[in-house]
């Protein structure tokens, strides 16, 4: 490690990490009651060259919100809508046809990223028509699909099973699961921010059921709103030991709450320094998960930047047309350039590779 971050009070922490010794939950408390930013980057930079080299992986992605209507009630979520409540919507096959068709020729999109609301008029057949017809119009696309919550409820709903659900999606064409939902795992904390969905034991299930069917997912944590540091550290425990069980998670991205138009916007947001520490933190931890991404809709594109010396080697992908942070008042852009992320990636100094969620490199 570079010795000119040295911390006296963490020196154990870091012959851990040099020796490649798991860290502990009282490791992460530490970690995170340590206001030594530099120091907690050069650990987590260490980890993540190790892992990674000097590579930053990217893909040239579409976000496909096919609904905004959601019989959930999450108290940090601006872009649902209620069944009934005006500015719901709902897109038809034709119109997501259309969408993937334009992505496709315009900017060459390898991924579209499908997750919604929780919306009662949508049953299955919905979902195998609209990834047949995207399979269709694209083989090679990954198809990244549906959270475990919109898995739980098409499965309530279809009277199937997980495992039901999650084969018939695949034979449509499903590749693997985004890690939205998992929003934060300490049952009391949940229960607070999203009573309605489904329980954190369920949310893991449905990932062991997945992974178990051959179908990779990435793994989230949101943070910032009224959660604890210890329920932070907890979550991501969680998701340590079922990667140890199963080796099915890609990467893990922790999502920056957003404040603006939700409906506890009065506790205001974390400041950078927050967000680089969970960044450098989720490195170190997470010693079985090959990638950490950063969203950057939920932050910045500078802060994405700085982020790639804090643990982070995937900065995502264009993020075409991104409305759930949006919605939420974020500001960045909703239709980037692949050209554009390159060069953010390469003048912080790192080699872009595109990728797509299986992280299989692809050549242009």
């Amino acid at each position: 490690m570079n010795r000119l971050f040295c911390n006296p009070k963490l020196e154990d922490i870091e012959e851990k990490v040099e020796s490649g010794e798991r860290l502990i939950f009282e490791d992460g408390l530490r970690l995170f009651e340590s206001n030594d930013l530099p120091f907690l980057g050069a650990l987590a930079n260490q980890v993540r060259q190790r892992l990674n080299g000097e590579k930053v992986y990217y893909s040239i992605n579409l976000h496909l919100n096919h609904t905004n209507v959601c019989t959930a009630h999450c108290v940090f979520c601006a872009f649902a809508r209620r069944p009934d409540e005006a500015g719901g919507y709902i897109f038809s096959l034709d119109e997501i046809q259309t969408k993937i068709e334009e992505a496709i020729h315009r900017f060459h999109i390898n991924e579209v990223h499908i997750v919604g609301g929780l919306n009662p008029e949508l049953g299955l057949d919905y979902y195998l028509e609209m990834f047949r017809l995207i399979r269709a119009l694209s083989p090679a696309m990954f198809i990244k699909a549906l959270t475990a919550v919109e898995i739980d409820d098409l499965a309530q709903r279809s009277g199937l099973s997980w495992a039901e659900v999650l084969g018939q999606l695949k034979e449509a064409g499903l590749n693997g699961l985004p890690g939205g939902g998992a929003e934060i795992f300490k049952e009391e904390t949940r229960r607070k921010i999203c009573a309605d969905k489904t329980t954190s034991k369920n949310w893991i299930e449905i990932h062991r059921t997945a992974h178990r069917m051959g179908i990779p997912t990435n793994c989230t944590m949101l943070y910032g709103h009224i959660e604890s540091v210890a329920d932070r550290i907890d979550h991501i425990l969680r998701l340590r030991a079922l990667q140890d069980e199963t080796h099915g998670f890609q990467s893990f991205i922790p999502l920056a709450f957003n404040a603006e138009n939700t409906p506890i916007r009065k506790i205001g947001e974390d400041g950078g320094y927050t967000d680089l520490k969970v960044y450098a933190v989720s490195r170190l931890l997470f010693d079985n998960v090959p990638h950490i991404k950063v969203h950057w809709t939920t932050l910045d594109l500078k802060m994405a930047q700085v982020a790639l010396s804090f643990g982070v080697d995937d900065v995502g992908g264009t993020n075409l047309n991104e409305k759930i942070m949006h919605d939420a008042g974020n500001e960045t852009p909703t239709d980037l350039s692949e050209a554009a992320l390159k060069r953010l990636i390469e003048s912080a100094g790192f080699e872009p590779v595109l990728v797509d969620s299986s992280y299989q490199i692809q050549e242009k």
